[in-house]
């Protein structure tokens, strides 16, 4: 499966932006999706992930309430809503493919990077 996310861009602390994560091949349902961010300066962490059953998701602490990972099935594409924007959200967001939720994320998109402002 190769991933491409887009969406990313510039937005004020307290504002919203939407992320895409659009998938190839007829095998996507089988995938859990997680989106993943760098900061600069830091290493990469994980933010949220949605089963490849699409009934459970899992969010880092820090944006739990703020964040929400869904994913639309028929058009492959996994969504991450992100509201309520803090200046450390600001980083380079990446979308992964793990088979089944086997645990291990083999495939990456590149990276779409947002910026937060104060």
């Amino acid at each position: 499966v190769q991933l491409q996310a887009f969406g990313g861009g510039l937005a004020q602390a307290g504002g919203s932006l939407g992320l895409s994560c659009a998938a190839s091949g007829r095998t996507f349902s089988l995938y859990t999706i997680g989106w993943f961010r760098q900061a600069p300066g830091k290493e990469r962490e994980f933010v949220a992930s949605i089963s490849w059953t699409g009934g459970i998701t899992n969010y880092q602490d820090s944006v739990k309430g703020r964040f929400t990972i869904s994913r639309d099935n028929a058009k492959n594409t996994v969504y991450l809503q992100m509201n309520s924007l803090k200046p450390e959200d600001t980083a380079v967001y990446y979308c992964a493919a793990d088979y089944k939720g086997a645990g291990n994320y083999l495939y990456w998109g590149q990276g779409t990077e947002v910026t937060v402002s104060s």
